[in-house]
Formats: C-alpha cells, sequence, structure tokens
C-alpha cells in the first residue's frame, strides 16, 4: 500500500479517546537530532538521491515540538534529557533515572514490563549510555556504569543491544558485570553472527570484541563486519515478537548521531540520521500490518551542534559533495594522529592525494588556491613543526589539520555549525498509529514520556 494511504488511514484511526491502547509502541531516539539534521538529510534525500518519496519519519501525519531542557540547566546533557522521555520527570544534568532529589523515577519500559509487555532496548552507542540507562537504571551520575550495568541484568528486559558495556572492567580488573548477566538468565552475543546465535529469552547483543565499545562505528566509514542500527532494531524486534508476541515496547536510540555532530562532521551526520531513519523502517514495516494496534514516536533528546543548511561557498558543490566523503572527521583524525605518531616522512603532495581520494578535495571539490595556502599552512604547522593543538569535544579529540579540513569540507558543502556541544533549540517529534494526534503540539520532553504512558496503561 502506498505510504500516503497508509498516512491517510492513521488519521482516520487517531480519533481516538485515551481508552484506546496501543499494543505495540516504538519509541525512537536521535540523539542530537534537532530539525537543522533531518531537514538537511530530507533535502540531500531529495536532492542529490532524487527520491520522491521523503524520510519515513516525515511521513507520518503528526508533527510536534519538544522543549528539552533539564531541572537545573536551560541547555539539557543526555542523561537529564533521557529521564525526561523515559520517565515522564525533569531531573539535574548526569542523572539518571532520578528525581532532583535522589528519589527513584521508573520509566515506562519498566511500568509496561511490569504490566506484561515485552522490552527490547537497542542503540548505536554504549548500551549503558546515558539515554539507554535512563530506561532501567537509576543512579546520581551517568558515569557510574557498573551500577548501570548491575540495574542492567535484573531489569528482566528481553533484549537490550549496544556497542558495548563500560561496567565490565574497571582498572584492568573484571568486575563481576559478566557473572551477573549470566546469573539473571542473560545470553551475550557479538556481532552481526551472533545474531544468528539468540537462543534465550533474555539476550545482549554487542558489537565484536575486537571493535570499540563506545559506539558500532559510523555508517559513512562503511566498516566491514559490523553491527548497523537497522541489523539491531531487526534483531531486537524478532525477540520481541518471539518473546512478546503480544505486546511489547521497543526503543532505538542513534547514538552516533550526535557523536557526529558534537565533532561539527557535516557529511557523517547526515549519514548517520539517514541510517537512523532506514532503521524506523524496521517499525514503520511492522505498523502497516497492525495499524490499528501500534504507536510510533520518533523525537530526540536534545539538539547537538546547531546545525543549518546554508548557501555553499561559490554556490558549487554544496550536499553533493557528501557522496565524495568516504571517511569520517574521527577517522581522518586517527589517521593524521598515527601519522605524527610514526614520524615517517609524509609531503603535501601526499595528503593532497589522500584528500582527493577520500574526501573529494582537490579534486571533485575544488580548493581555491588561498585555501589551499590556509591548509597548507596548518599542514606544516601540524606536521613539520609539530606546532598544533587538538580540537577537544564530548566524545572525541581531533588533530587541528583535521579540523581545518573539515571546516573546508562543510563550508563547501553549505553545512554551518553554531557549537561542538548541545543547543537548547527545540526538536522535532514525528508520530503515526494508536493516539498519536495526541503529540501534535509543543510538547515538553516529560510530556511525551507521560502522553506514551498514559496510552498504553488507560490512565
Amino acid at each position: 500500500m502506498h505510504y500516503k494511504l497508509l498516512i491517510l488511514s492513521a488519521l482516520m484511526g487517531a480519533m481516538t479517546s485515551w481508552a484506546a491502547q496501543p499494543k505495540y509502541i516504538f519509541y525512537y531516539i536521535g540523539d542530537g537530532m534537532g530539525m537543522g539534521p533531518v531537514q538537511t538529510a530530507q533535502t540531500y534525500n531529495r536532492t542529490v538521491l532524487d527520491n520522491d518519496e521523503p524520510l519515513t519519519m516525515l511521513q507520518f501525519p503528526v508533527i510536534g515540538w519538544v522543549q528539552t531542557y533539564s531541572a537545573n540547566k536551560d541547555i539539557t546533557d543526555s542523561a537529564a534529557a533521557g529521564t525526561a522521555l523515559s520517565t515522564g520527570h525533569k531531573t539535574k544534568n548526569s542523572m539518571i533515572g532520578m528525581a532532583p532529589d535522589s528519589t527513584e523515577v521508573y520509566s515506562m519500559a519498566k511500568l509496561l514490563f511490569d504490566r506484561g509487555y515485552g522490552v527490547g532496548i537497542t542503540t548505536s552507542v554504549s548500551a549503558d549510555d546515558a539515554t539507554p540507562g535512563a530506561f532501567y537504571a537509576h543512579v546520581p551520575n551517568r558515569g557510574m556504569h557498573y551500577e548501570i550495568d548491575s540495574m542492567l541484568a535484573v531489569s528482566g528486559y528481553q533484549f537490550v543491544g549496544g556497542s558495548g558495556i563500560n561496567g565490565m572492567t574497571k582498572d584492568g580488573k573484571d568486575t563481576g558485570i559478566a557473572s551477573q548477566l549470566a546469573d539473571a538468565g542473560v545470553q551475550i552475543v557479538r556481532g552481526p553472527q551472533g545474531i544468528k546465535q539468540i537462543n534465550s529469552d533474555r539476550v545482549l547483543l554487542l558489537s565484536d570484541e575486537d571493535a570499540p565499545s563506545w559506539d558500532i562505528g559510523y555508517t559513512i566509514d562503511s566498516i566491514a563486519g559490523r553491527l548497523t542500527l537497522p541489523m539491531m532494531a531487526e534483531a531486537c524486534l524478532s525477540q520481541l515478537e518471539k518473546t512478546s508476541p503480544k505486546r511489547f515496547f521497543m526503543m532505538v536510540e542513534g547514538g552516533n548521531i550526535d557523536h557526529a555532530l558534537h565533532g561539527n562532521d557535516g557529511g557523517t551526520a547526515i549519514k548517520e540520521v539517514l541510517n537512523f531513519d532506514e532503521a524506523l523502517q524496521v517499525a514503520f514495516e511492522f505498523y502497516k500490518k497492525h495499524p490499528k494496534e501500534t504507536l510510533i514516536v520518533v523525537t530526540a533528546d536534545h539538539d547537538t551542534g546547531g546545525l543549518v543548511n546554508v548557501f555553499p561557498r561559490h554556490s558549487k558543490g554544496g550536499l553533493k559533495n557528501i557522496d565524495l566523503q568516504k571517511v569520517s572527521k574521527e577517522t581522518f583524525s586517527n589517521y593524521c594522529k598515527a601519522l605524527l605518531k610514526s614520524r615517517m616522512y609524509y609531503t603535501w603532495d601526499d595528503m593532497k592525494q589522500y584528500l582527493k581520494d577520500n574526501l573529494g578535495l582537490f579534486g571533485k571539490i575544488k580548493v581555491s588556491e588561498k585555501n589551499e595556502e590556509k591548509l597548507k599552512k596548518r599542514f606544516d604547522q601540524t606536521f613539520e613543526m609539530r606546532n598544533s593543538t587538538d580540537q577537544e569535544t564530548l566524545y572525541a579529540s581531533f588533530n587541528d589539520f583535521a579540523v581545518a579540513v573539515f571546516d573546508l569540507l562543510n563550508a563547501d558543502s553549505g553545512i554551518s555549525f553554531a557549537t561542538t556541544s548541545h543547543s537548547g533549540n527545540p526538536v522535532p517529534l514525528f508520530a503515526i498509529g494508536v493516539g498519536a494526534e495526541k503529540f501534535s503540539k509543543v510538547n515538553n520532553n516529560t510530556g511525551v514520556a507521560q502522553t506514551i504512558i498514559r496510552l498504553a496503561t488507560g490512565k
């Protein structure tokens, strides 16, 4: 059925009372995904990919806005925002699953699990990071990974997925978390091959042991053999359909969107939004089969970077440049750092060839003499004189030359950033299904959670 007919059907079915309870609830959270990244991804989708259909989230009939401030700051962090979106309670930055006075508050996942719903939580970053942790943990500081992972073990949830968990070891020593998970009947599986090995009612899906624990890797880097968010969403849904076919709650977080935006890496961020939207398609296909029993809500915990799509420098290239980018800013920065560490002889011509092959600069993306002179100066300062400082962001430290290169690439692509941190911009909300019309307003992030809980419980 064409998506326009589905939307018409959804709108007709949306005239519901609080008594209508969805049996299947999908909650998609794009970490850092303000309207700027969404609109820029859609512009890329329309003008570069030449796609007549909008992003899946933009096909949903209900659109709202969400305010994101925390209990103690105008600019929230992911812990406070995750707590608000999961429990319906504001809290202080860095706190998870607690009110500002440190009393525990409970997430919709916990409330629904106690009512017999199956629960699946999955993310493209660590499974004990702030947002996923807010659905099962209660700690005064998001860095308390051992305590968070202990709570994961006893949550009872049928599926949890992420790149890793951070409480397995401390100072190189085993903390006993693996034993706690095993005692709780949790099967730990790793990587794409591990999905095929799932044979337990409770599963923790993680990246392969030789992969980073902080995220599954960026889409733009095309790392072979790694988990992807759509793959993880499919595995989560499959587990819930097997263990809790009558009713379930599923949260999917696109955590890598936030990581790319913190790094002011425009091309990588747009590809992560598209990847998140592809994972959303998993829920949308399920909705098409169960339109009268399903609710899908898509939003973000906060805006990161203040990204806007602007006129590209010299009005050339624009978002088409994204298809010339083969590596993330993080990967390129690590490449530069490895060169510095090796102290191998590396010329400006060598670097220009790398930039041409991997980012399109000095190839299809023309670089003026003035801009080449500026880049060459930063190259000499970094690699010849070794007189440069790294750019520190929340999740990564970027080589100074890499910063200069990506500033140039962003400008030529028509992507501009206001900050490497979070902003106070409101974030979008998209919804479809049972009770979706309840979100068509300016929501507070606490109100999003309260509305989902009220719809699911009828109270």
